[in-house]
């Protein structure tokens, strides 16, 4: 079938062609893809045979996780205005997104609750949960175009009030004030979201206690288990429930 060449990137490589292009297969970006749930999330869904551009403030790195997985790279620093712009220009150009996965998040301060600052607070609550309404703003007119419009957010139990007050779970051993009460923000930011966007599929994940670097790789889960949620939610192609939060267990209490 005959046509116009159509601008792409080759792997590891950011995209700066304008114009459109014609998707024959899902498009997912991932926020803080460079490592952890996000670089295993990127590798589990190119192997399930998505386009993933995999999105990282630190370009070096970001760069080399693309080129190491067959993945495409977008430079975005997600408390950064401008960078998520550019970053939503780049990927509009070249074909849109069907999958928004807002992964990127920071674990905060390891502080005994009584002498946290108001600029750690700020600092966790900028990259856990103000960035994804600056990606959401930023790329929800880009997901409109898609036949199947999906959100993930990457919460936590440990912003889970069903699991903080459950002796039975280890979230409820835990006490970081600023890093569980940001991902309940994440939770609720979800759950309205999906309310205000009814033509989508908007979801929470959580990936449990993971082996990652928020942990010292001391969680019990491996980080492939640990993105089961994400790349369950990922792949409905558009259908099931909007306003959920799943772990690979199935429904989590919120």
């Amino acid at each position: 079938m005959g046509g116009t060449a159509i601008p792409h990137a080759e792997p590891g490589h950011d995209i700066c062609a304008t114009g459109a292009q014609t998707r024959t297969m899902t498009t997912t970006l991932i926020t803080g893809a460079n490592k952890g749930l996000g670089y295993e999330t990127a590798r589990r869904l190119i192997e399930a045979g998505h386009t993933v551009w995999m999105a990282a403030r630190d370009e070096s790195r970001g760069r080399s996780a693309a080129e190491s997985l067959g993945g495409m790279f977008v430079q975005l620093d997600v408390t950064n205005d401008a960078s998520v712009a550019a970053a939503a220009a780049v990927v509009a150009a070249n074909g849109g997104i069907d999958v928004l996965i807002n992964n990127a998040g920071i674990s905060g301060p390891f502080t005994p609750p009584t002498e946290l600052t108001a600029e750690q607070a700020t600092a966790v609550f900028d990259t856990n949960v103000v960035s994804i309404v600056r990606m959401t703003t930023a790329f929800v007119p880009l997901l409109r175009a898609s036949a199947a419009p999906t959100i993930v957010n990457v919460t936590s139990g440990m912003g889970s009030f069903g699991f903080v007050h459950d002796p039975h779970h280890i979230e409820s051993t835990i006490v970081a004030p600023l890093y569980q009460a940001s991902k309940s923000a994440v939770t609720m930011l979800t759950v309205q979201y999906a309310k205000a966007l009814p033509e989508m599929r908007v979801n929470a994940a959580d990936p449990g206690y993971t082996a990652t670097d928020f942990n010292h790789n001391n969680g019990t889960q491996t980080v492939t288990e640990g993105t089961d949620a994400i790349v369950e939610l990922a792949t409905r192609g558009g259908e099931g429930p909007t306003g959920t939060f799943i772990n690979r267990d199935g429904v989590a209490p919120f």
